[in-house]
């Protein structure tokens, strides 16, 4: 008899697998925007090989290891996933469909080590563990609970993957920071942990916001299916839990913070979001909105007091918060779904059966992840090691492991092909008309009787349209300004990052404004300035006054004061 497919599910299945293939990219901008600039590339570099090693891995080995065969403890072995899944398991999409959609869930499991592990992994070392995860270790517990293993015979319930993807790749990236040790610098020698902030909260937020868009497909598309009312009203109740648990998670975490560091610590606010994500997933389809909106709220407390926990406690770092996100919200949001389910669950009357299930299921998925992780990760390091060299890491991954000068262009030094080509230009005399002054020795100003002066403000970042107005007003026309980090005397201010306390000098932004004057009285500079900036309040700024030897103006050769004046240069 003919295998007969749904169009319907088949499209949802299908934009699923799109949308979760997606969320490499929110996985990318998350960890590049949470730690430095100079391993950006880097980062990318392995969110990207993540999937282009896994999917062709899965396809060969894991997907058969998953779900060939009814062994209760491995699937079967399938090179290149021959079998005819769609008749055996009796679904309505093609066997094609359901193992694109298995891919790239096998390939977020791998890809959430990549952040635990960020700036100190060797790259091929990286890229060992990866093909690992998605050839065998993922694919055995995967199916244990999705392909009608022990565990799923037993009544364990992980509807898109709490455990089976996000607490497996948690669990990994927990092993693989632990054995690499922190990054230089990371803990002082007495153990106490010191902020290494990212580089860039922007692309972190625009990666959690990509993340929370595609879980929709993570969890919603789970049902494999759109077919009948049942599965329909499913759905819906599918897409709001999901929502509802990371809104609520988000709202939490930023509540504990703002209490906690007294103010909202917004890089934990968007782990807040993913935590919650993260937790709903086990059980999205079982719980209903007001068991949703509790396992969010638990699952804020897990991840900031978990983050703190993996950092201060356990002096592991993990830059991204990979740990505290998936491992821990990945096995509490199961045993979760044994509270909350509509039907079996504790709160529900179901008893304590299913709670028991669950738990037994967690620590099941934990004790073969550990084993694996723990093989897998010493083979590599007793072999071509783990970890770069000190000076590599300090040098930063990018230009070390990839020849990458900077990730973004606007920060080149230089163009490399610049420092060995010809300059590509013509004679001053062919491009524009000047006046030439005849070479002689530099005459200082103190000779001519007209002073030079520099005049340097520092000031808050707020101010500067108001100053600049007031120095064109009085005629002042040149001058440069640069974006800079300082501090007085009293230090800058107290601050945290993902609840730990700056303990050096903190560097608050300020705006830098620089200007030589001889016409123009440096006393009329001054009070302007002054009347400018000033607000009573410590941050105000200061000026800083000094003599000029002597001032050229390359174009035309004049010196002194006469190079201060005329056309603008």
């Amino acid at each position: 008899m003919q295998q007969v497919f749904s169009s319907v599910d088949t499209i949802w299945v299908l934009l699923g697998a799109a949308l979760v293939f997606f969320m490499q990219a929110g996985f990318a901008m998350v960890e590049t925007g949470f730690t430095r600039a100079k391993n950006a590339g880097n980062i990318i570099m392995k969110n990207l090989m993540d999937f282009s090693i896994g999917a062709p891995i899965f396809w060969l080995f894991g997907f058969g290891l998953m779900f060939a065969g009814t062994s209760p403890f491995i699937g079967g072995f399938d090179l290149f996933s021959r079998g005819d899944y769609a008749t055996s398991m009796g679904l309505t999409v093609p066997t094609a469909a359901y193992i694109i959609f298995q891919t790239v869930f096998c390939a977020t499991a791998a890809t959430i080590v990549s952040g635990a592990m960020a700036e100190r992994t060797k790259f091929i070392s990286y890229c060992i563990y990866s093909a690992c995860i998605s050839a065998f270790v993922y694919p055995v517990s995967g199916h244990w609970i999705w392909g009608g293993g022990w565990l799923a015979q037993l009544g364990f319930h992980d509807f898109a993957g709490s455990t089976a993807v996000h607490m497996v790749g948690g669990l990994a990236a927990l092993i693989g920071a632990k054995m690499l040790g922190p990054r230089i610098g990371k803990y002082d020698k007495n153990g106490k942990s010191k902020a290494i902030p990212g580089h860039s909260l922007t692309l972190g937020a625009l990666g959690v916001f990509i993340l929370w868009f595609c879980w929709f497909g993570f969890n919603g598309c789970s049902t494999i299916s759109m077919t009948g009312d049942n599965i329909l009203s499913s759905a819906g109740n599918i897409f709001l839990t999901t929502n509802l648990a990371a809104a609520v998670a988000t709202v939490t975490v930023m509540i504990i913070t703002w209490i906690r560091y007294k103010k909202p610590d917004v890089s934990m606010t968007l782990n807040g979001s993913l935590a919650g994500l993260v937790a709903i997933t086990a059980g999205c389809d079982a719980v209903s909105p007001v068991g949703a909106f509790f396992i969010g709220l638990i699952s804020g407390f897990i991840v900031v007091f978990g983050i703190e926990f993996v950092d201060k406690v356990l002096k592991i770092d993990d830059p991204v918060g990979a740990v505290g996100v998936h491992f821990l919200n990945g096995a509490s949001g199961t045993i979760l779904t044994g509270l909350f389910a509509v039907n079996g669950g504790v709160f529900y009357g179901g008893g304590f059966k299913f709670l028991g299930v669950q738990i037994l299921g967690v620590l099941a998925v934990c004790a073969w992840v550990t084993v694996m992780m723990l093989i897998i990760f010493t083979a590599i390091q007793k072999t071509i090691g783990l970890r770069v060299s000190e000076e590599e890491e300090i040098m930063g991954l990018d230009i070390t492991e990839h020849g990458i000068v900077s990730a973004y262009a606007d920060f080149l030094p230089m163009d490399g092909h610049a420092l060995f080509a010809e300059p590509d230009c013509v004679p001053v005399e062919e491009s524009i008309s000047v006046s030439h002054y005849p070479e002689a020795p530099t005459v200082l100003p103190s000779v001519t009787g007209k002073k030079l002066t520099k005049i340097v403000m520092i000031f808050n970042q707020a101010k500067f349209e108001a100053i600049k107005s007031a120095m064109n007003e009085i005629g002042v026309a040149g001058m440069t300004v640069t974006n800079v980090l300082g501090c007085g005397t009293q230090k800058g201010r107290t601050e945290f990052y993902r609840g730990v306390k700056f303990d050096e000098v903190n560097l608050l932004p300020k705006i830098k404004l620089e200007l030589v004057v001889s016409s123009i009285p440096v006393e009329t500079v001054i009070s302007t300035a002054k009347k400018v900036l000033y607000t009573g309040k410590i941050g105000d700024g200061k000026i800083f006054v000094y003599d000029v030897e002597n001032v050229i103006k390359v174009r035309t050769g004049e010196e002194g004061y006469d190079a201060l004046q005329g056309d603008v240069d």
